[in-house]
């Protein structure tokens, strides 16, 4: 997996998780423009990713895509694997 890519996924919780549809939160983004921003640029770096919405208010990060679409890329189908095992139990 994509060293930047894992780093960000095990500093965040996994809020919730349907395919095509992540929310992620993180407590480091809430006030921090410059990480909403990174965030947004990685992300935004994948095609395969259709939407990346970030808010520095509540620490949401929310990631839209096709499901075949973005697992014909192998880095972010260990990503989608990795977010689907660990998606916060309610």
């Amino acid at each position: 997996m994509n060293i930047k890519l894992e780093l960000l996924l095990r500093s965040v919780e996994v809020a919730s998780y349907i395919p095509g549809r992540i929310r992620l939160r993180s407590k480091k983004l809430i006030g921090n423009v410059k990480l909403e921003q990174e965030i947004k640029n990685q992300l935004g770096a994948f095609t395969e990713i259709d939407g990346v919405e970030t808010s520095t208010i509540t620490g949401s990060i929310l990631i839209t895509y096709l499901p075949e679409k973005l697992r014909q890329n192998l880095d972010l189908l260990k990503a989608e694997k990795y977010i689907a095992s660990h998606v916060k139990k309610k």
